[in-house]
């Protein structure tokens, strides 16, 4: 009995001095190769502020951007994985556009067992990402842009009929849960073509699966970790994100639409029909099996529902929070719409040059994408980070972080950048092509959708403001601070807006074109 204590007593110490050793090692990578880094507190490398919620991501970003204030770039450990931090704006254009082809890839969810995740755009690498890329992009061109805004008008006006009245019967509103519905109800209708009406019928399956698919919360959130610090181990364990059913429901809706668009003869110019379209011609090796098609049409819809609806909320929120900003925003959409006897067409919203500023000020403050990761695919040598320091070669297959929330919040890019003030942006090259200014990233792996994104974002504003008042609700928190429990950017306390009718509305918005119910027509529009 007394070896035996020793015995286990023995394996203890053997085991802790093993696992030192191995972290000791993993994490000694910067120093032995006399990079200028920042420390790791534990096992789980630099992001244990994050996932023991001390802190938010994007309030961890920034964190870690001024801790090497002088330094082009740094060494960093997110989980047990060294990665370069860059500060620099000059070598994060190298980086995203003028060396694209050294930094292709994203690791994004390629690993994750589970198709709609890992077989998506945001995840897929090398020749299979530029062929769906390259399939997608018509998607969203100008001449598309002016449909979807058709689409995306009808959802407004009726989402904003349907708050105004409830608003009128009700105190301080939930405006997240609000604007998903909305954005919900666009991406349905412009990616799958299916008519969905969020505020009227709150339970509809089309919300209810996306509310599910979106939530970053529990056990999913500690799953996200896990895949981040042990993929492989992750892997072959068969841990998966979404529930079967929401997989399923998005799989059978996929599959139901191009049955019917086959069987029916119906064509759209939507993401499914550019996928659909491919079968058949010449270019077959671009053609996407049915589960690469449901991963296309699931993250557009995931982006949609999750991310335009809270870059939405931050601006309505400013909105609220800035009584001038609001009476200019008003005083300009009015006069706009005096000017166009009351059509609310695409050229009207679009030549909105304060409700561009307005857009672009809150996306400054709070970017849907807080960081972006780029992966190394060749041995690349990167300048001194300090004059007195050497170049050091990144090797193939590190990462490297580009921290565009701490970028666009930096004194030395943005006079008092704390500060919502829209003006700085109503040049319209102020920030054209920066690395200061990318809320969607840059280079050729930004995201495909932004433009959509913004569009859906101003015709919901221009519409909600033309008709009702926004004010701070009882329960919001100014100025805004970021939750610190949210994997997702979201403020302290929810997003809590008092929605009021105007009074002074003297106009009655038309519209300029009438979409007919009838799909098979409805496609012969275009």
């Amino acid at each position: 009995m007394y070896d035996m204590h020793w015995t286990i007593l023995l394996s203890i110490v053997i085991g802790t001095l093993g696992i030192y050793y191995f972290f000791s090692k993993r994490f000694h990578y910067f120093k032995r190769h006399n990079v200028i880094h920042v420390l790791p507190f534990s096992i789980f490398g630099d992001l244990w502020p994050i996932i023991f919620r001390q802190i938010s991501f994007a309030a961890y970003i920034q964190k870690l951007y001024t801790s090497k204030p002088d330094a082009k770039y740094f060494g960093a450990y997110a989980m047990m994985k060294p990665i370069i931090f860059l500060r620099d704006p000059e070598i994060m254009k190298e980086v995203l556009i003028k060396n694209f082809d050294a930094f292709p890839n994203r690791e994004g969810f390629g690993l994750i067992n589970d198709p709609l995740f890992s077989k998506n755009l945001f995840s897929l690498q090398g020749q299979k990402w530029r062929d769906v890329r390259t399939l997608l992009s018509p998607a969203f061109t100008s001449s598309k842009m002016r449909t979807m805004f058709i689409l995306m008008s009808e959802c407004a006006v009726e989402f904003v009929k349907s708050l105004s009245k409830i608003s009128a019967d009700k105190g301080d509103m939930d405006m997240k849960d609000a604007f998903t519905r909305y954005t919900n109800d666009v991406i349905a209708t412009c990616a799958f073509g299916i008519k969905v009406d969020s505020m009227s019928d709150p339970t509809n399956k089309f919300y209810v699966n996306g509310k599910d698919a979106s939530s970053f919360q529990g056990l999913r959130s500690l799953k996200l970790i896990m895949f981040a610090t042990f993929p492989r181990l992750m892997q072959a364990l068969g841990w998966k994100f979404l529930k079967k059913d929401v997989r399923e429901f998005f799989q059978d809706i996929v599959k139901d639409t191009i049955d019917t668009r086959d069987a029916k003869n119906i064509t759209r110019p939507d993401m499914i029909q550019l996928m659909m379209d491919v079968r058949g011609k010449r270019e077959a090796e671009r053609e996407l099996t049915i589960e690469e098609i449901t991963a296309q049409a699931f993250i557009f819809f995931l982006g949609g529902f999750e991310t335009s609806s809270t870059a939405m909320c931050f601006t309505a929120q400013e909105i609220a929070a800035n009584p001038d900003v609001q009476a200019k925003l008003r005083q300009e959409i009015d006069k706009a719409l005096e000017d166009s006897n009351g059509e609310a067409t695409y050229e009207v919203i679009n030549r909105l040059g304060y409700l561009d500023a307005v857009i672009n000020e809150s996306l400054r403050l709070h970017p849907p994408l807080v960081s972006s990761e780029r992966q190394c695919e060749r041995d690349y040598e990167l300048p001194p980070a300090l004059p007195s320091e050497k170049p050091f070669i990144l090797k193939k297959g590190m990462s490297v972080w580009i921290p565009h929330y701490a970028l666009q919040r930096d004194e030395k890019y943005f006079d008092d950048p704390d500060k919502f003030r829209p003006e700085r942006f109503l040049d319209d090259n102020a920030y054209h092509n920066s690395p200061c200014y990318a809320p969607f990233g840059l280079g050729p792996r930004m995201c495909i959708a932004s433009r959509f994104a913004i569009l859906e974002i101003k015709v919901l504003l221009f519409h909600l403001l033309a008709r009702c008042e926004l004010k701070p609700g009882a329960k919001a928190i100014l100025p805004i601070k970021l939750s610190k429990s949210a994997f997702m950017m979201a403020p302290e306390g929810g997003f809590w807006l008092r929605v009021k009718r105007r009074n002074d509305v003297h106009f009655t918005i038309g519209s300029t074109t009438t979409l007919d119910n009838n799909v098979d027509n409805f496609g012969k529009m275009f």
